[in-house]
């Protein structure tokens, strides 16, 4: 175990990550805001 070589930090590539995290956080925002609209509609239809 001792002959791994040394892991240097902040030399991966998360580019892969970084792209796929962008990604769910605009479509989470997507979701929150079409969620936001359809309670707005609903509860100005059943007024």
């Amino acid at each position: 175990m001792a002959d791994h070589a040394e892991h240097k930090h902040g030399s991966m590539n998360i580019r892969a990550q970084e792209q796929t995290f962008a990604g769910f956080v605009r479509m989470t925002t997507w979701v929150v805001g079409i969620v936001i609209c359809v309670l707005v509609f609903m509860a100005l239809a059943n007024a």
